[in-house]
């Protein structure tokens, strides 16, 4: 029988041929040898498939997966089911790694017989490289989840995840869902008595300038369209187990988001978050942003947030220019 590799990478392709070499290279280039990568090519119309194929050709350890258009979901489910890997983590496309990644991982992994490695991460926006810290609070599983809506992000690409936790847990992605996915599956698997560790390296870069996932200031139009899909989904899951004041601040960084949406009328936003008014209880500057908009004052807070991303983008100019 066949030894099934410690790691299976999974990398969801869509329109990604003009960097999709330097995310494939940098995995390939790891100073840990026994894994696989699994290019999922999710019906791209553009020469990605054939980058992959032209990877499989090379390396042995590189399989290919051509299908059908559905989404990142279903890219993401269809490299779960074919993975080997006694673990799993994700990378996307645009995106790139330190060679060091899975060797420290999985060694993490192994000597706390860890179900899921958390570490830290970089990320680059408007021309700053930023490492961004993400211990928990604490390694119990529902205050790791419980973080998830403070300050941990909620992405698979600094996690390393037991592979079986998907088939005991019945986890799968929901298909036809292409945002937050990852969140959500971070959400049902913490749900569960799983062994969460925590590594205080950097290993992945987050490229947030061209992720097509992401949501930057300059990327939330239409952005109610992207998650309505999503936020029913996660509002059953934190219902049916209690998680009320969770689902509250999710809400809120959501309604953060959408006072930037140019697609999003007020009465749209009122409608969805008008009750937010009277359950928001930690005063952050989104929470603050969002309570002055529900309190009458949206285009003041919309005003607020742009003023403060300005300033932010002047301060890294400065900083990027003249401090060495």
């Amino acid at each position: 029988m066949e030894k099934r590799p410690a790691i299976s990478v999974i990398v969801p392709v869509y329109k990604a041929e003009k960097y999709l070499h330097r995310c494939v290279d940098t995995l390939l280039a790891q100073t840990f040898q026994d894994f696989e990568v699994l290019l999922i090519d999710d019906g791209s119309p553009d020469k990605s498939g054939e980058i992959c194929d032209d990877y499989a050709k090379k390396d042995f350890r590189v399989r290919v997966f051509h299908k059908e258009n559905g989404g990142v979901s279903s890219a993401r489910q269809c490299g779960i089911d074919n993975a080997q890997g006694e673990y799993t983590i994700h990378t996307d496309p645009d995106d790139w790694v330190e060679p060091e990644m899975l060797e420290t991982l999985y060694k993490k992994a192994k000597e706390d017989d860890a179900d899921m490695v958390i570490c830290d991460y970089y990320e680059y926006v408007d021309g700053c490289n930023q490492y961004i810290n993400q211990c928990p609070s604490s390694l119990n599983h529902i205050m790791v989840l419980k973080d998830l809506f403070r300050f941990l992000h909620g992405s698979l690409c600094n996690k390393l995840i037991r592979k079986e936790l998907f088939d005991r847990y019945d986890v799968k992605f929901p298909l036809g869902v292409n945002y937050s996915e990852d969140l959500y599956i971070c959400i049902v698997l913490l749900q569960n008595p799983i062994n969460v560790v925590y590594l205080s390296n950097a290993f992945y870069h987050y490229d947030r300038m061209i992720n097509n996932n992401s949501i930057t200031l300059h990327d939330r139009k239409d952005w109610y369209n992207k998650m309505k899909s999503f936020y029913p989904l996660l509002r059953k899951v934190l219902s049916e187990n209690d998680f009320e004041n969770e689902f509250v601040l999710y809400r809120s960084q959501m309604a953060y988001a959408a006072i930037i949406d140019y697609s999003i009328s007020i009465s749209l936003y009122m409608d969805n978050f008008g009750d937010l008014k009277n359950k928001i209880y930690e005063y952050s500057w989104e929470n603050i942003c969002v309570l002055i908009s529900l309190y009458g004052f949206y285009p003041v807070a919309k005003l607020l947030i742009e003023v403060r991303h300005i300033l932010g983008v002047i301060k890294r100019f400065i900083v990027n220019k003249y401090v060495k």
